[in-house]
Formats: C-alpha cells, sequence, structure tokens
C-alpha cells in the first residue's frame, strides 16, 4: 500500500519546478495530467513509476511468498498448493498498491484513478492479459477517441480475459489452478469504474474531452499562414 501511495506525478512535477499537479487540469496526480505541463518527459516518466508500483509490488510479495512456502513443501501435491498460494499473495500485495495509489494516506486519500497502475499488475502477473488490455484500449480509443471510455471498457474487459484464458503453467501439478487473477482485476475494474465516476457523467452527457481536439481547435484558431 505503502509503494502504491508514492504520488510519483506530484513529486516529479514539483522537483522540475512546475509548482503542485493538482492545481491544473483534471487536479489529478497521474500522468495525463502531467501531460498538461507540457512536459512530455515528466508525463513519461510518470507512467512508467505508476505502472511500476502495482507490478514491483506483485514480484516482491509473490516471490518472497514462494521463498518462504515452496521450501516448506516436502510433497508435489503440497508444492503445487504452495506455488498457488504465493501467485494469490502477489495478486494481493499488487491489489493493495492499486489501492495506495488511488488512496494514498500522505493526500488525504486522494489520488490517481488506477488505470497504470492497473496496467502494470495485469504486465506482471499475466502478460497475455496486459497484452489483451492494450489492445482492447487501442481499439476504443480509435473508435470513440477518449482516453477515460477507452480505459473503461479495457477494464470492464479483463476480468473476462482471466477467466477464459488458458491458465499460465506456473504450477508443478496442473490440477491446482488459480483463479485469484479474475476476482483480483473484477474487484480493481469496479475500482476504476468508481475513480472515473466524474468522466463517466461527462462521457453521458456528451461533453468529455476527446483525443487530439485540444490541438484541431488549436490549430483552427491560428491565424492563416501562421504554420509555418
Amino acid at each position: 500500500y505503502l509503494l502504491g501511495s508514492i504520488p510519483f506525478g506530484l513529486v516529479i512535477t514539483k522537483l522540475a519546478g512546475l509548482g503542485d499537479i493538482r492545481t491544473i487540469g483534471s487536479g489529478n496526480i497521474g500522468a495525463t495530467n502531467v501531460l498538461r505541463t507540457g512536459r512530455k518527459d515528466l508525463a513519461l516518466l510518470t507512467l512508467i513509476l505508476d505502472i511500476g508500483k502495482a507490478g514491483i509490488a506483485f514480484l516482491i510479495c509473490w516471490q518472497a511468498a514462494l521463498a518462504i512456502l515452496v521450501p516448506m513443501s516436502t510433497e508435489d501435491v503440497y508444492a503445487a498448493v504452495a506455488h498457488s498460494d504465493s501467485y494469490s499473495i502477489g495478486l494481493c500485495g499488487g491489489a493493495f498498491a492499486f489501492v495506495g495509489h488511488c488512496f494514498p494516506v500522505w493526500l488525504g486519500f486522494k489520488g490517481g484513478k488506477g488505470v497504470a497502475t492497473f496496467v502494470g499488475l495485469l504486465a506482471a502477473a499475466d502478460w497475455r492479459v496486459a497484452l489483451g488490455f492494450g489492445v482492447i484500449w487501442l481499439v476504443m480509443a480509435a473508435v470513440a477517441r477518449m482516453s477515460s471510455f477507452a480505459g473503461l471498457v479495457a477494464a470492464l474487459g479483463t476480468p473476462i480475459m482471466a477467466h477464459f484464458l488458458p491458465r499460465q503453467d506456473f504450477l508443478p501439478l496442473q490440477d491446482f489452478q488459480n483463479d485469484d487473477l479474475q476476482y483480483v482485476t473484477a474487484a480493481l475494474a469496479i475500482l476504476i469504474f468508481w475513480r472515473h465516476r466524474a468522466n463517466i457523467k461527462r462521457i453521458i452527457d456528451g461533453t468529455e474531452p476527446k483525443i487530439g481536439a485540444k490541438k484541431k481547435a488549436a490549430a483552427a484558431e491560428a491565424p492563416p499562414g501562421s504554420s509555418g
């Protein structure tokens, strides 16, 4: 939770001398709002760090649990259970990092919206689901031209993909399958929808900003011959 609650967007922009990121744009601490400062490099760094939060938390908890539980297993059947339990503990660690990002104790529990951190957990837990998320996001962004809408649809599809994809071969015995990924991603998807409730209202009202809309508006307002 504490790892996830580090407000990288806020810290990075303050170190860069840009002030409090919460006072501009949407007031969010995520990469999208950092991009509104005009610093693409800082936005990219924020995105990478926010993605890494849950992914690193998952790997630390998974491997720590694995080191503790597996040596205690003397038979294959118990080793299989230990591997499954270790993976589930890793998912819980990643989920708590996600919660920390959305509700950081340092900022009065007002944090980011969680999509980047969600992707980080997916990438560490099952690259296939992360890839599926990315494909859905790209398709929806191309169709609707709204980043928030694309993220919501992709989040909604994640637990469905986790349910239908064949299990990864990380267990010694395939009699013990791990279904926790679909349950954890379903719970986190609900939180993503909750954090995007203002966006959802704007989508319904037809006022949600579209990708590239500001650039087009700026180009339309520019005087003739000013593009050179």
